[in-house]
């Protein structure tokens, strides 16, 4: 098997929104669940306190206070906000795979996802963190491997959803019936 670099070329691909939704909805599941349970085990810390750091991005510092309760709005709000950017992030993600052919196999879906997860937490960990201090203190290899598991899962899953309907009908034109 050849892999041909010139085939990974910028192409006017058509992101199927369908297939982004629906992947960033559940590659963001799979993140929510991976995240707070790794970041309870390395960082000892609380299972809520990962739910309360995505809150206050939209409910301010005082979500962050009182580390033992939790308020059903801090939960709710940790959803919005977590599987929004879930989904933004698949939108983004499967525009760059439709546009320069990344979606044309797995290990390529993979390898995007992946590249892709890391660049997402280095802004989120080290960019963003000017605007919500609190990301600071959750530097570390468990937040990146729970990116990666989900740039690599919304990858997968946008090819396997992905319709070809845009690209068959190219690859079918003027060819032998």
């Amino acid at each position: 098997m050849q892999l041909h670099m010139d085939s990974h070329h910028f192409t006017h691909g058509q992101l199927d929104w369908r297939a982004a939704v629906l992947a960033g909805v559940i590659a963001g599941a799979v993140f929510l669940v991976l995240g707070v349970i790794l970041m309870a085990l390395t960082a000892g810390g609380s299972l809520l306190e990962p739910p309360r750091m995505v809150a206050a991005i939209i409910l301010g510092r005082g979500a962050l206070q009182s580390p033992q309760a939790v308020s059903i709005g801090v939960v709710l709000a940790a959803f919005v906000v977590h599987f929004a950017l879930a989904i933004v992030f698949a939108l983004v993600l499967g525009l760059i795979m439709t546009s320069f052919n990344l979606d044309s196999s797995m290990g390529m879906a993979s390898l995007a996802g992946g590249a892709f997860a890391v660049a997402v937490y280095l802004i989120n960990f080290y960019g963003m963190t000017r605007l919500f201090p609190w990301f600071a203190e959750a530097r570390n290899g468990a937040s990146v491997f729970a990116h990666i598991v989900f740039g690599i899962v919304a990858a997968n899953l946008y090819m396997r959803l992905e319709r070809k309907t845009s690209r068959g009908v190219k690859a079918d034109a003027g060819g032998p019936s």
